[in-house]
């Protein structure tokens, strides 16, 4: 885990890093092969290179004027191919809350849910000059260092997602009506804060005060998928998670997920995943040790 002091310790902002992509991985390179997990908000623009980039066990290739948004907590790696330039942007959530009322403010943004695949996004054509604009903006206003500099910062942030999800998005999601939208919002906002302990879809439903019936519908409406897989997958994905971690033992990783005991864990990642959690170790493990990494 990095948070971004342990990144660039000369930043003299422990909230907020802006550097030209070229010029982190001359730097990072090394260590960003590691799966490993931020404590802040990330995302990179591309706009030059070939590669691929893992986010949550999804792999993505990378390519021009692909932007990619990434919440904290989340396990991710790059694998890049010749030279590589671009954008990046590293920030604490305080930087931006501390700007913005109300609270969770990023989260009404569908690339900031946490989800792999709704994080990467593919820049328009005609939107990318404009895209770049406000990238060159945010570098020079970061360079400048006077007194205003952190709000101008914050809004040319707030400009450039809204310029992205107007961009971007499309889909159930976007066409959804808003009261849906802060529905599931809110449900997956639950899932996040109580995964370990609640299972079961009733439990989220009197939490946000509507039947099963009606949040399984929704769910099914706006994502294809049931609020139980929806609390599943999360419980799965953080499993997976911890267990890229080699100091963790898997009856560690069942106590911390709050299953009964070793045996039901296995066989519940199993059912999930179609492989046992050492046998998902191993895989994963194995390749960063044959890379020499």
């Amino acid at each position: 885990m990095y948070d971004i002091c342990s990144i660039a310790a000369e930043n003299s902002n422990a909230n907020l890093l802006i550097e030209r992509f070229g010029n982190y991985l001359d730097k990072h390179y090394t260590d960003l092969h590691r799966a490993h997990r931020h404590s802040f908000y990330h995302l990179v623009l591309f706009t030059k290179g070939e590669g691929t980039h893992t986010i949550d066990f999804q792999q993505f290739d990378v390519q021009p004027f692909q932007i990619y948004f990434m919440v904290p907590g989340q396990v991710h790696s790059w694998h890049f191919e010749g030279a590589v330039d671009g954008y990046l942007v590293h920030f604490n959530e305080s930087f931006i809350s501390s700007f913005v009322q109300p609270g969770h403010y990023l989260e009404r943004f569908s690339f900031f849910n946490g989800i792999a695949g709704d994080g990467v996004r593919q820049v328009p054509v005609k939107e990318q000059p404009e895209t770049v604009r406000l990238m060159e903006a945010l570098l020079k206003e970061k360079e400048t260092g006077s007194t205003q500099s952190p709000d101008m910062i914050k809004l040319l942030l707030l400009q450039l997602f809204i310029h992205v999800e107007r961009a971007t998005n499309s889909g159930r999601l976007a066409t959804a009506p808003p009261q849906k939208t802060l529905l599931l919002r809110n449900f997956q906002q639950l899932i996040d804060q109580h995964y370990r302990e609640l299972r079961l879809p009733k439990e989220y439903a009197a939490l946000l005060f509507v039947t099963p019936n009606h949040l399984n519908a929704l769910c099914r409406e706006l994502l294809g998928k049931t609020a139980g897989e929806l609390i599943r997958e999360r419980l799965i994905l953080e499993a997976k998670r911890l267990l890229t971690n080699a100091a963790m033992n898997i009856t560690g990783i069942a106590y911390e997920l709050k299953f009964e005991d070793n045996s039901y864990f296995n066989r519940v990642f199993k059912k999930e995943t179609g492989v046992t959690p050492d046998a998902f170790r191993k895989q994963f493990l194995q390749p960063q040790k044959n890379n020499g990494q």
